[in-house]
C-alpha cells in the first residue's frame, strides 16, 4: 500500500523539490500551492503524512494544521522561513509533530519524514519493557498496537508524537527521564538545537489533553534541572 504525503508551500519550487525527492522514496505525492485546495484533499483523501509551510497566500499553516488536527492524527511537519521561536512553538503547541526551517537540506526532510512515519506505524526501541504492547495504570492506557490511549475510558486524541513521549514516560515510570533523553528516544536524531524547548511544548501541550496540572501533577511531573518522570 502506497504512503500518501500531503505537501503545501506557495513556492513553486520548493513544493517541487519536495515532491521529487519524497518520489524518489516510492511516496504518493498531493501537492498543493494554497491552504483551501489543501483542505479538500485532506477531506478526501487517505494521508499518513503532511508537510505545511506556513506562510501560504490565503489561510497560514497553523490554520491549517488546526483544522487537520481536528479529525486527524498523522503527522505534521512545519516549514517556516522564520528564524523565530515563537513560530515554532506556535506550531507544535497546535499539534504539530516536528518543524524544519529553510533554507534546509531535502535529504534531512526526507529523514524527518521517514522518522515520523516509523513512529506513525510503531514506536521502535531496544528495551525489554518496550516490547509490550499494552501499558495501564491509574486510569491510563496505551495501547501501541493501534497508538490509541484512553484516561478514564475517555479517548485522548493524541498526536504520533505526544503518544511516543507519553510511551517512553510511562514505561520508564519511577524513573526520571531526562530532557535530551526524551528527545532523543522519540525524534531519533540530534538536529534540533533547542530540543529542551521542543520537549517543554510536547509536554505542556500532553498535560492539557491530560486535565493534567504542572503544579500538582497526577501523571507527568517536573524535576526541575533534570527532566521529567511519572510515579509507579
Amino acid at each position: 500500500m502506497s504512503i500518501n504525503i500531503l505537501v503545501v508551500d506557495d513556492e513553486k519550487s520548493i513544493a517541487d523539490l519536495i515532491e521529487v525527492y519524497l518520489k524518489n522514496e516510492g511516496f504518493t505525492i498531493y501537492k498543493f500551492y494554497n491552504g483551501q485546495d489543501a483542505i479538500r484533499c485532506v477531506e478526501s483523501e487517505r494521508l499518513e503524512l503532511a508537510i505545511l509551510d506556513i506562510m501560504l497566500p490565503d489561510i497560514d499553516g497553523f490554520t491549517l494544521c488546526r483544522k487537520i488536527r481536528k479529525n486527524h492524527n498523522f503527522p505534521v511537519i512545519m516549514l517556516t522561513a522564520k528564524e523565530e521561536e515563537i513560530d515554532k512553538i506556535t506550531g507544535l503547541t497546535l499539534g504539530a509533530d516536528d518543524y524544519i526551517t529553510k533554507p534546509f537540506r531535502p535529504l534531512e526532510l526526507v529523514a524527518r519524514v521517514k522518522a515520523q512515519l516509523r513512529r506513525f506505524t510503531r514506536y521502535n526501541s531496544a528495551e525489554p519493557n518496550q516490547k509490550e504492547h499494552l501499558i495501564a495504570f491509574s486510569g491510563l492506557v496505551l495501547d501501541m498496537d493501534t497508538h490509541e490511549c484512553t484516561l478514564n475510558e475517555k479517548k485522548l486524541s493524541l498526536t504520533p508524537t505526544e503518544f511516543s513521549i507519553l510511551w517512553v514516560l510511562c514505561s520508564k515510570r519511577g524513573r526520571v527521564v531526562s530532557s535530551d533523553e526524551l528527545f532523543h528516544k522519540v525524534w531519533g536524531d540530534k538536529y534540533f538545537t533547542n530540543s529542551n524547548n521542543t520537549v517543554m511544548v510536547h509536554i505542556r501541550h500532553l498535560r492539557e489533553k491530560m486535565q493534567d496540572s504542572a503544579e500538582h501533577p497526577k501523571y507527568i511531573k517536573t524535576v526541575w534541572g533534570v527532566g521529567y518522570k511519572i510515579e509507579k
